[in-house]
């Protein structure tokens, strides 16, 4: 299919606009992937807060320069799908990694998050990202484990002196 230059600048701002904003980008080839496919994993992507997009690598270059993942331009080879995740920085490798389990076809060939390149091995650290809850979730439990310590410790020695009083009682109506 032939671009015209006035679709190829709206290609180009769309992608950029998405990659500013965005928090993390996954490239994978997909060559061999039947149409349907190709649909499914559009479809969950759409679910899981994933922009995906298939973009001429010439065009994808131009609209990454000047984002935090203009690191990635060298990798742009070859037919490939690009997954930006907007809401959560491991959305995209999620999405990516569990589709590859049953699709061998997709193969990754480049990441980057933070202005930073990471080799196609580096999908699953990526994809083992808290999402926004569970960073909350794990903060939370950090914040409150030394309140809950203060907690049971201040209220051992009550426990304790309770705990005595029914061992001596015990003992003497065992005795009795």
């Amino acid at each position: 299919m032939v671009l015209k230059l006035d679709d190829k600048k709206a290609i180009v701002d769309e992608v950029a606009i998405v990659a500013k904003q965005a928090l993390s980008l996954v490239a994978a080839e997909y060559s061999g992937l039947t149409v349907s496919q190709l649909t499914e994993l559009r479809k969950s992507a759409r679910g899981a807060g994933v922009y995906m997009r298939v973009v001429r690598n010439t065009l994808a270059r131009r609209a990454l320069e000047g984002t935090p993942f203009a690191c990635m331009q060298q990798s742009l080879v070859g037919p490939l799908v690009l997954a930006f995740s907007q809401e959560n920085p491991g959305a995209a490798a999620r999405l990516i990694k569990e589709f590859a389990k049953t699709n061998e076809k997709l193969k990754v060939k480049a990441l980057a998050i933070d202005n930073q390149l990471l080799p196609p091995e580096g999908l699953d650290r990526l994809a083992s990202l808290p999402t926004r809850d569970e960073a909350i979730a794990l903060l939370m439990s950090v914040m409150k484990a030394p309140i809950t310590k203060l907690a049971r410790t201040l209220s051992e020695p009550h426990a304790k002196l309770v705990r005595t009083i029914a061992a001596i009682r015990d003992a003497k109506q065992a005795a009795a």
